[in-house]
């Protein structure tokens, strides 16, 4: 399975517009070559070099398994009419939250997408720790992409 973003490049330099600098909307991500039996998908993007440790921008999950993409700039509801879940971010807020690090050194950002083999029932607002405990037998597949971003 592999997954990108195209507004930048792998390991690039995330655009303004989707971070807290710019209009803090969610960038387009496409991914192809799944498992045959995905029954959903989640994705999870993070910080792992925050000061205080990994810090959570996005989770999103029930992606249908016919699904191939995430537009950019997804509201940020719990759910959406497709039936995709968002979750709560360390923000504190529904959907994504864009990179907003301290001024310093570039972080990086990690965009991880699983395929589900299973049904998740689940309901609004988890977190990426609850997605995860009840994902972890049914998982696929997973890859991850990352952007990096500083000010």
């Amino acid at each position: 399975m592999k997954a990108w973003s195209p507004r930048f490049l792998k390991g690039g330099r995330i655009p303004i517009i989707y971070t807290c600098m710019g209009k803090d909307i969610s960038p387009p991500i496409l991914w192809e070559d799944v498992p045959e039996d995905t029954s959903s998908f989640a994705l999870i993007a993070y910080d792992p070099d925050a000061p205080g440790g990994t810090w959570i921008h996005w989770v999103i999950y029930n992606i249908p398994s016919t699904v191939r993409n995430l537009p950019e700039g997804l509201p940020a509801k719990a759910k959406l009419p497709d039936g995709t879940m968002q979750g709560r971010n360390d923000f504190g807020n529904i959907g994504y939250g864009g990179p907003c690090p301290p001024s310093g050194k570039p972080h990086r950002y990690f965009f991880t997408l699983y395929a589900i083999g299973s049904s998740i029932k689940l309901g609004e607002g988890i977190t990426k720790d609850r997605l995860l405990r009840e994902v972890k037998d049914s998982i696929l597949s997973e890859t991850k992409f990352y952007g990096i971003f500083s000010r």
